[in-house]
């Protein structure tokens, strides 16, 4: 959800304190264009962005095959494609501009690369999960994981709230057993248990201590794909997850492994922004 605070400190670190090329008189129109092939999103911080201004924003829609199609979130486009139009005082369309742009692009580079990865990993394996991490922009996470969304990817966990996971740092202070068996009594039957481990003999060790999500930490292809074998035959049902440097370069070889889940930090701390142009009158 955008809030109205989201809005006013993304304009405020824009604007400043004023900014005088954007008193224009009059009303216009603005229209949000690809200038490459992707996956769009952010379209609901862009329409927050224009609303809170005062302006009114049209969906669009684009042709193809002889049928329109409404541009939303998960929408693939073409160069040329309107993704956005807003009308309103040209003062305000101009001022919220650099804003919406930033934020379109930004989260539609997430999407495209996350539906990149997506594409790749299922034509290996269709059941497999791309999912996203809290590796995300300080202030941009709902942004940035609602695009993962839009991508075709999984959330994961939102906050720290959503899943408990256990970590390097938490077993080497009470041991791999220990720290399970820790954190399970503090959290609620409801909550996943998420365990960290960092060579394949300590994965089916982590199912059978009450693990829900084994996650293979950096582990190479190889490792993994030995994990994934150790946990399936290891009492208990845990998922596997693997994480760590993973790539669109590399994520089929990853699914080819039979993992549930491949978690990518990549897919927002590295995917690069889409190139759009806002044009008014």
């Amino acid at each position: 959800m955008i809030t109205d605070a989201d809005v006013e400190r993304w304009l405020r670190e824009d604007v400043g304190h004023h900014d005088v090329t954007n008193d224009v008189p009059g009303d216009t129109e603005g229209r949000l264009v690809a200038k490459e092939d992707g996956v769009v999103a952010g379209l609901d911080a862009a329409r927050a962005v224009f609303e809170y201004l005062g302006c009114e924003v049209r969906s669009t829609s684009k042709r193809g095959g002889g049928t329109a199609e409404q541009v939303d979130d998960g929408t693939e486009i073409a160069t040329g494609d309107v993704v956005l139009r807003v009308e309103g005082p040209a003062r305000e369309v101009l001022r919220g501009e650099r804003v919406a742009v930033n934020l379109v692009g930004h989260a539609s580079g997430v999407a495209t690369e996350t539906r990149a990865a997506v594409d790749e990993a299922r034509a290996v394996d269709d059941d497999v999960r791309i999912a996203g991490t809290r590796k995300t922009t300080p202030g941009l996470r709902g942004v940035e994981k609602r695009a993962v969304a839009a991508g075709g990817g999984d959330t994961h966990r939102l906050d720290l709230s959503h899943m408990v996971m256990v970590k390097d740092n938490h077993v080497a202070e009470m041991g791999l057993e220990g720290a399970i068996s820790h954190f399970r009594e503090k959290a609620s039957f409801a909550t996943q248990l998420d365990v960290e481990v960092e060579t394949p003999e300590d994965a089916p060790r982590a199912a059978e201590a009450g693990a829900d999500i084994v996650l293979l930490d950096n582990m190479s292809v190889a490792e993994t794909e030995r994990a994934v074998d150790l946990v399936a035959t290891a009492d208990g049902d845990a998922l596997t997850e693997a994480s760590g440097g993973i790539t669109v370069g590399d994520v089929a070889d990853y699914a080819a492994t039979g993992v549930d889940v491949i978690s990518m930090g990549a897919l927002t701390h590295s995917a690069p922004t889409l190139d759009l142009s806002f044009r008014t009158g």
